[in-house]
């Protein structure tokens, strides 16, 4: 798989989790894929601050991404 299906792939797994957070006053976007391992996401509005934000991350979203990009590693938050 090519950089670009994987990123295209990822954007595609960020779109079927999206209206989970939306929904939760929350939101995320990609920011990069480093050596198409890592997966790097900001989480906004009120996934920022929500006490399980880093359960969602592995459990929801990296679990989404790595269903789309299965050669994805990990997926860390970054702060703004």
């Amino acid at each position: 798989m090519t950089s670009e299906e994987i990123r295209n792939n990822v954007e595609k797994a960020l779109e079927e989790i999206r209206p989970f957070l939306e929904s939760d006053g929350g939101n995320i976007s990609l920011i990069t894929i480093e050596d198409d391992k890592l997966v790097k996401v900001q989480l906004h509005g009120a996934c920022t601050s929500c006490s399980v934000n880093q359960m969602t991350l592995k459990s929801g979203v990296e679990m989404t991404i790595k269903k789309y990009a299965p050669q994805i590693e990990a997926v860390i938050n970054v702060e703004a």
